[in-house]
Formats: structure tokens, C-alpha cells, sequence
């Protein structure tokens, strides 16, 4: 596991100009990102139009879990890199199962799902405790740091309560969904290609959570905030 952790923030050093409120928000994002604190990311109004709190994998403590349990409410998974899923042999689900049910998909919001399989880490018990997710999601933080080292097997086990996400192989370029979006974030923070993404859901309305109201939660929080858009301009 690396040395980050989820929860805390490091302070500006000498070298640093201005505040965390004044500096360029996809900057902060990426700081974040190395020190283990979540990100919030806005797709597209016209795409899923969906928030997503955002950590890096290997930063998922047992606390971060209840985060996204509590504050996100959406489906937690762990999405990796095209080249890291290739190298554990990880397919997209609806390639893997033969059923009349996984063909013809008629999504509005783009032509296929990331969606994998799922798992749990082999040192869990049911997989689904605050505390076995976490193990599960740092361990899958760790392997992609080495994808070529790892058998995967040997270390999970399928079915489990951790959803994977295969990225796109050309990422933004390809497709912009949270998969790609988080996993390029990632990248650019030179960290493995695995972070966490669960949706934002609006406790009163169970609909997705506004982003005026991602806004204000990442800014009571002093969470770094992204528009989909900001991300592809920097990186697509």
C-alpha cells in the first residue's frame, strides 16, 4: 500500500503560491488525489449528469468506505486502467456472460458500460463490511501499480461486493465517463490506474445530487471540485 491516507490534507509548503481556495482547481484535485483525500467530479448535464466522489484505491480506508456509503449512497467501484484490466484478464461483463439479458443495451448516456466483474480479496470473510471493501479496494489499488506481477486468482476471488470498471483503452479520447474521467485524473497524478468512483445521490429526492449541491458539499468539506469538462480540457 502506499503512505497516503484517506481523511487528511497536507499543508502548503514553502513553494506553494496562495491558498487551497485560490489555487486551479485540477491542481488541487491532483494533490488530493496523491494524499488520499476524495475528489468530486460532474460528468455532463448531458451525460449521466452525475457526481461522483472520487478516491485513488489504495487510499480507501475503512472510514472512506463509510464516506461513500453515508455521504455518496451510490454504487462503489473500483475502476481501473484498459492496460491494468488486461493484465488480469478482467473482460467487460456483458462480453463474459451468455445470456439473452446482457445483449442489446439501450443506454441513453452512452454505448456500452465499463461494468467487470466483481470481487472480493481472498482475505475477507463476506466482503461487504466497511472493513473488508476497504481490503479489497487497497489491494486492487496495489496490484495495479504491478499488474504484471500480480495473479490475480490467486488474490481474488469472484463474485465479490467490489464492483470493477474497465476503462476505455484510449481513455478521454474514447469515452468520458466517470471510468475514464478518474482514471485519467490518476494518471496525471502519476499514480496506478485505480481509483474509487460512487455516485452522489440526493437523500430527499434519491435522484442524482445536483452539482450546485456536489458544490456545496465539496466546499464545506474542502473536497476539490471538477467539471467533466475541465478534465478533458486539460487531458483529452
Amino acid at each position: 500500500m502506499t503512505s497516503h491516507h484517506a481523511g487528511t490534507r497536507s499543508d502548503a509548503g514553502p513553494g506553494d503560491a496562495g491558498t487551497s481556495a485560490d489555487r486551479d482547481a485540477f491542481d488541487r484535485a491532483l494533490d488530493a488525489l496523491r494524499t488520499g483525500d476524495p475528489v468530486l467530479v460532474h460528468d455532463a448535464a448531458d451525460r449521466e449528469g452525475e457526481t461522483d466522489l472520487i478516491y485513488h484505491a489504495d487510499a480507501v480506508t475503512a472510514d472512506a468506505v463509510a464516506r461513500l456509503r453515508n455521504d455518496a449512497g451510490g454504487l462503489v467501484c473500483v475502476a481501473l486502467g484498459h492496460d491494468v484490466a488486461e493484465a488480469f484478464d478482467l473482460p467487460f461483463y456483458t462480453e463474459e456472460v451468455d445470456h439473452p439479458a446482457a445483449g442489446d443495451h439501450d443506454l441513453g448516456y452512452d454505448e456500452r458500460s465499463s461494468f467487470s466483474l466483481t470481487v472480493n480479496h481472498r482475505d475477507t470473510y463476506t466482503g461487504i463490511t466497511d472493513a473488508d471493501r476497504s481490503t479489497t479496494i487497497q489491494a486492487l489499488g496495489a496490484a495495479a501499480a504491478t499488474p504484471g506481477r500480480v495473479d490475480f486468482p490467486d488474490q481474488f476471488r469472484v463474485p465479490g461486493h467490489v464492483h470493477l470498471l474497465k476503462a476505455a483503452p484510449d481513455l478521454l479520447a474514447q469515452r468520458e465517463g466517470h471510468t475514464e474521467l478518474g482514471v485519467a485524473l490518476a494518471d496525471a497524478a502519476g499514480l496506478p490506474a485505480a481509483v474509487v468512483v460512487c455516485e452522489m445521490l440526493d437523500d430527499e429526492t434519491g435522484e442524482a445530487l445536483s452539482p450546485a449541491d456536489a458544490r456545496a458539499y465539496a466546499d464545506r468539506h474542502d473536497f476539490a471540485y471538477l467539471e467533466g469538462s475541465e478534465i478533458t480540457t486539460r487531458l483529452g
